[in-house]
């Protein structure tokens, strides 16, 4: 006999103003099994968890546990129903202990005062269950994001959670670390928790899922076994077959006009001595280990960062350091590793952030040109498919895909040509990554440049012309794209280290 589910999603729907996102979808956690949520970004999946965390509630539908129909009204109720859900955008207070965090709103108390002799046991005791032995009283802020994922699960079973709901748990974990994230997950099925479980990592699927439900437009669509094999995992999700997952178009001008060039690059404990060069029409892909120096050296070019000797120049131009204005008036445009911290203002309409980068260009007699603006965001939106109900939309309210669209947008408004990629497609489902990577193309085709930094060693095999690898601040090699492989990548990479990308 199949057991009963611990959880039940039926026939829900939900709107948000004229937007209806969810439309009759029905979804079942079983106690011991993994259902994995798939979709590409806006298809709903972060509303229909958000309506088990009891963040939402459905406009139609019931939320069904032990046979009866519930109410989720706050998620301190749904914590009551003993649901947990482990967000991308992690809940933890940096400034405080993981003791501190995992107690956090149960703190125990004796005489009125903090019981902090208790606070540590129960802690402990929930850190134990993850297997995590690493001193309590150490501050969040002080951990890795791996670290912080599994304070987060402590956290959640510390609450005796039945229903754990992991939203892209492995997003920001090198390989390594997700496979410690899954032994967890694996000890965790053993003792009957159910949980749902969202990733973007196709691959990850067959590994750590027992079925799979698939969205598409706010709609259920299937429910097929975890061992599905991707392209038809592809296909149910975007509604049509991708051939190609890396669609590079080779660069094939080796005449090209010189776009950078990066001298003797240095900035104390940061990266040293990094030189190289970029033509009109490549894409440059930089590889290495986390820490390598990747992001600090992409933020010094655009001007993020200050740098304490080299240069840069653009176009045979010197390149002012330690300034955003000028790189972007250079014609640098930078897409930074954390959308929604660097890259956007989340309270801000799509409109205003689309328009950023060319509100003081575009002025008049210096006034802003909105009308002009507008006109121009509308049209960018449209072309890069961004999916929204209204231009001056909360760009929070988009998903996570369509915001990073949008930051890509903005340099296409600015006419960039030379753009900064710091983990472009990172968080973003298989049928968005291949419009960025089309975008890429065009924007190379055009006689635009691209640096790209990513951890995922496909991607910068598949869509680079040539890959420069980082170790320990400094450019250990460079390979051509043609003749590249991961054994080789790794080789210039890890040196003695057996970490992952």
């Amino acid at each position: 006999m199949d057991p009963k589910p611990l959880v039940t999603l039926a026939n829900v729907t939900k709107s948000f103003g004229p937007v209806q996102v969810i439309k009759g979808v029905s979804v079942s956690v079983y106690p011991g099994k993994v259902q994995v949520l798939l979709g590409e970004n806006g298809a709903g999946k972060s509303t229909l968890i958000k309506m088990l965390a009891g963040v939402h509630q459905p406009d139609s539908g019931e939320i069904i546990m032990d046979g009866q129909a519930v109410s989720l009204p706050n998620t301190r109720t749904a914590e009551q129903h003993g649901i947990a859900t482990i967000h991308q955008e992690l809940n933890l207070v940096g400034t405080m202990s993981i003791a501190e965090n995992v107690m956090l709103g149960r703190t125990p108390r004796k005489f009125g005062m903090v019981d902090r002799k208790e606070l540590r046991r129960k802690a402990r005791e929930a850190l134990a269950l993850i297997g995590l032995t690493i001193d309590v009283d150490t501050l969040v802020n002080e951990l890795g994001i791996a670290q912080q994922q599994l304070v987060e699960i402590a956290k959640a079973l510390s609450i005796h959670a039945k229903i754990l709901i992991l939203d892209e748990p492995t997003a920001a974990l090198t390989r390594h670390e997700t496979e410690h994230l899954f032994k967890v997950v694996e000890d965790l099925r053993n003792h009957g928790v159910g949980m749902l479980f969202i990733s973007h990592h196709l691959d990850e699927i067959a590994e750590i899922g027992d079925s799979v439900t698939v969205l598409r437009d706010g709609e259920f669509v299937a429910e097929v076994p975890g061992s599905t094999p991707e392209d038809e995992l592809v296909k149910l999700m975007v509604g049509r077959a991708i051939d190609e997952q890396f669609p590079r178009q080779k660069n094939s001008q080796p005449k090209a006009s010189l776009i950078l060039e990066v001298s003797k690059l240095g900035s104390k404990d940061k990266f040293k001595d990094i030189s190289f060069t970029v033509k009109a029409g490549e894409i440059v892909g930089i590889a290495g280990l986390v820490g390598a120096g990747r992001t600090e050296v992409l933020r010094a070019i655009a001007g993020a960062d200050k740098y304490d000797h080299g240069s840069v120049r653009i176009r045979n131009k010197p390149l002012q350091r330690g300034s955003v204005e000028a790189a972007i008036k250079a014609g640098i445009g930078h897409v930074p590793e954390d959308r929604k911290v660097q890259g956007l203002v989340l309270d801000a309409s799509v409109n205003d952030n689309l328009g950023y980068a060319t509100l003081q260009e575009t002025s008049r007699f210096g006034l802003a040109d909105f009308s002009g603006q507008k006109s121009r965001a509308e049209s960018v939106a449209k072309t890069l498919r961004i999916r929204m109900h209204d231009i001056e939309q909360p760009i929070r309210s988009l998903s996570g895909g369509n915001q990073q669209k949008a930051v890509f947008g903005r340099w296409i408004l600015a006419q960039s040509t030379l753009l900064l990629l710091d983990e472009p497609t990172r968080g973003v489902d298989v049928g968005a990554k291949v419009e960025i990577y089309e975008l890429m193309n065009a924007i190379t085709a055009a006689g635009g440049a691209i640096v790209m930094v990513s951890s995922e060693l496909p991607e910068v095999l598949g869509m680079s012309d040539r890959i420069l690898v980082m170790r320990d601040g400094e450019i250990a090699g460079e390979l051509d794209a043609r003749e590249a492989t991961q054994d080789k990548v790794m080789t210039l990479a890890a040196r003695d280290t057996d970490e992952d990308l």
